[in-house]
């Protein structure tokens, strides 16, 4: 008796290249603007990115200036690794562990992304998380304080300036 795998779907093939461009793209940047570029032709123009903390942002512009730099300001050396993903259609889960250095000293916290696809592409990624440890590691490094007081003056603006244009 012989079994055959199903046949691999154009959304499988395309989840499991996305996932694979997420991966290497997170595993080890080499800062904010090889991230961004990294990342941009996997996203849609208008892409729509929700996360904790962080107003959500819309298109590539707002990717780099509303999530990237603030990120990268905070944690210079941030990285992850994809701990496990899956699909459904063209939505992708992906469970990932993301590292860094905030204050000098080591940060690592988990989130699961929510990532809806179309054309390959992501339409929009939505990320849960638990904001606590991050919060907590830059309350106790004092250095820290005025990049985080920077990013929340940035995203605190963004929401203003936002507000403003609807």
């Amino acid at each position: 008796m012989s079994t055959t795998a199903p046949p691999v779907t154009d959304a499988k093939t395309a989840a499991q290249k996305w996932v694979e461009g997420f991966t290497e793209g997170w595993r080890a940047p080499s800062g904010p603007d090889e991230f961004a570029a990294h990342f941009r032709p996997m996203l849609a123009p208008d892409v729509r990115l929700i996360q904790p903390q962080l107003p959500t942002a819309v298109g590539h512009r707002a990717f780099e200036d509303e999530f990237v730099k603030p990120l990268f300001a905070l944690i210079p050396d941030l990285h992850g690794e994809v701990e496990r993903w899956g699909s459904r259609g063209d939505t992708l889960y992906i469970e990932l562990t993301l590292r860094g250095t905030l204050g000098g000293r080591p940060l690592s916290w988990r989130a699961c992304d929510r990532v809806t696809l179309k054309d390959g592409v992501a339409i929009e990624r939505e990320s849960y998380l638990d904001p606590s440890p991050i919060l907590a590691a830059v309350a106790r490094a004092p250095r820290a304080w005025p990049r985080f007081l920077r990013v929340q003056a940035r995203t605190a603006l963004a929401n203003i300036s936002r507000r403003r244009t609807r």
